[in-house]
């Protein structure tokens, strides 16, 4: 049962920001008429636009400041609150070439155009056109097809503010020109910009980049390289944590443990269509004893070459493989940011080889354990989408009645569960249709994490059979599943969700023993002993600092609980418990104590 929640591109919102970027470039060329218009799309929050402001007398790209941000925005406001009008109109493609003639981007878009390559934005095409659109307002004009608000006062000057800047490469590509990129953001009304700004201020305390050095989980190292994230003993913990809790429970659900290598033959992953289709965010192939090896960018086919190494039978189906299997891919530097977007990541990647008619039961059984991984997580705030396929894009590889099929199947699992969902064209991966599970965290924003594809593509390219009940030769389907996505990205989320506080069971430290003077730190290691025995994760604080410093220091490090030992403990054989929240919950017996944390971690509660 799909839902009827107006697309993104379809909201108000979008035209606002559509049309705010538009009065921002004009802002833009008030004060630098010699500027260069590249393109200016809304995007989630937001909108930016380049701009190339030529080069300064060391030959670098020239750069807005803040005081020019600042300028600039109070100029667009200004233009914002005067009634003009966005016309709308079309130019023939000579008409176009010629009235943009000064504007070299803008006449790169149009001969692309022309071609059927791109659209005003960049996006591709797969018909040439021989005209384009336009919009005007006052003087400015720019190649656009829309949508905008009718006129810009529509846009509320009081709801807008200018970001930042950044350095933006002309069609992603660094070796074309470096442009300048202005963000910034438009709401409804001056109330939800307030609330976005107060949001933004929230996500940099949040920051997982700054609370993953804080807390000591992981570290980007230049002479490593970057993308390439070091686990530090303790986000190695969170994540053996993670992957402990997934592999428990795909034991529980018939999954069986698999291991490949991380390069493969060139020719595997041309088979399988990841090369050349994924080739720019590839590396370059290897050379080995005269042949072409790849650094894996998927685990997909290796799994598949699993399923071919011996003959398989309707007996043996559904086959469910599961790999945490490191995957390679090649993301431009400015595009990387510490955990989130990353060049080596882990994917807890599983494939299903299933006959036609467990098709729906399996899908059913993956969405429910993803369900039951956000329910664990306490991710309750999140939306299904099934992505399709464009038919008027040729990104996408197998027959019309294969994609068909895989999303009529997708459709009557999701509905058979009763799961809404909203239809996104577009958003299938090349060899199927997906279902993705968008999470929005404490901050609102979205993420996509668990997801789950119908294939029935690769089993075509690698001829996989089994031997049906009949006797007979059959196709599988494959079903490609993974509820936490990449487990880099995964963590980097989490931080931020939770801002380093973890519930009990997630945390490294899980509590932190605080002996008041030298003379009680032999009982805190007996009691860190007695309570790592039982599967608990604790340390000693056996420094010179006073106890106040000790339990700040804790809290610091967002630990749980700080079991303060002194005179009277060590006499009675208790602890003294605070948490991280800075409450005293008193004296408890160490049996006491360690029941109430071991029945924590079992429940996976988030009362911590």
């Amino acid at each position: 049962m799909s839902t009827e929640e107006v697309p993104y591109e379809q909201s108000e919102l979008y035209r606002i920001r559509h049309s705010a970027a538009h009065v921002m470039a004009e802002a833009v060329r008030e004060h630098y008429p010699e500027a260069l218009l590249a393109i200016g799309p809304p995007i989630e929050d937001g909108f930016y636009y380049d701009f190339d402001l030529g080069k300064d007398e060391n030959g670098k790209p020239k750069t807005f400041s803040p005081e020019d941000l600042e300028k600039i925005e109070d100029t667009m406001k200004q233009l914002l609150k005067k009634n003009a009008k966005f016309e709308h109109s079309s130019m023939s493609i000579d008409e176009a070439q010629i009235f943009f003639a000064n504007q070299p981007y803008k006449v790169e878009l149009i001969n692309e155009l022309a071609a059927g390559k791109v659209d005003e934005m960049g996006n591709p095409i797969s018909e040439p056109t021989n005209e384009v659109s336009i919009y005007r307002q006052r003087d400015f004009v720019d190649l656009c097809r829309g949508p905008h608000v009718n006129y810009t006062s529509q846009v509320k000057a009081n709801a807008v503010k200018l970001l930042r800047t950044s350095g933006a490469y002309w069609r992603g590509d660094e070796n074309r020109p470096q442009l300048q990129r202005i963000y910034g953001t438009a709401w409804h009304n001056k109330a939800e910009l307030d609330e976005y700004i107060k949001l933004l201020e929230e996500a940099k305390a949040r920051d997982h980049r700054r609370l993953g050095k804080q807390l000591g989980l992981f570290h980007i190292s230049q002479l490593v390289g970057s993308g390439l994230p070091l686990w530090l003993p303790k986000g190695a913990i969170l994540r053996e944590a993670l992957e402990n809790f997934l592999r428990r429970a795909q034991v529980d659900r018939g999954y069986l443990p698999v291991i490949t290598p991380h390069i493969g033959k060139l020719e595997l992953y041309i088979t399988s269509g990841h090369y050349p289709y994924y080739k720019d965010s590839q590396y370059t192939p290897i050379d080995v004893d005269e042949e072409k090896f790849l650094l894996k960018p998927m685990n997909c086919p290796h799994h598949i070459e699993i399923y071919k190494c011996e003959p398989r039978s309707y007996r043996d189906l559904p086959l469910r493989l599961a790999e945490f299997g490191t995957v390679y891919r090649y993301e431009q530097s400015g595009e990387l940011n510490g955990l989130t977007r990353v060049r080596g990541f882990t994917v807890d990647d599983s494939h299903l080889f299933v006959t036609p008619d467990q098709l729906e039961e399996e899908f059913i059984g993956v969405v429910e354990l993803i369900q039951h991984v956000f329910q664990t997580m306490g991710f309750d705030d999140f939306r299904a989408r099934l992505g399709t396929n464009d038919p008027n894009s040729d990104k996408y590889a197998g027959a019309p009645e294969m994609w068909a099929r895989g999303i009529a199947a997708i459709r009557q699992a999701a509905d058979k569960v009763g799961m809404k969902y909203t239809v996104e064209e577009g958003e299938a991966a090349f060899y199927g249709p997906k279902l993705d599970f968008i999470f929005r965290d404490v901050l609102k924003r979205e993420w996509q994490l668990g997801t789950v594809q119908v294939d029935f593509l690769l089993p075509e390219r690698f001829d996989l059979e089994y031997i049906g009940e009949d006797g007979q030769k059959h196709r599988p389907v494959m079903i490609h599943r993974a509820p936490f996505g990449s487990m880099e990205r995964f963590v980097g989320i989490l931080i931020e969700h939770f801002n380093g506080a973890f519930p009990l069971w997630l945390s490294p430290v899980q509590m932190m023993m605080i002996p008041i003077a030298d003379r009680h730190v032999d009982y805190a290691k007996q009691v860190a002993a007695d309570l790592r025995s039982q599967g608990l994760r604790v340390e000693v604080d056996g420094g010179s600092d006073r106890m106040n410093k000790k339990i700040r220091n804790a809290q610091l490090q967002k630990i749980p609980y700080m079991l303060v030992i002194g005179d009277k403990e060590v006499e009675e054989g208790q602890v003294a418990v605070r948490t991280r929240d800075n409450v005293d919950h008193g004296a408890m017996s160490v049996k006491d104590f360690a029941n109430h944390a071991i029945t924590l971690v079992t429940d996976k509660s988030m009362e911590l």
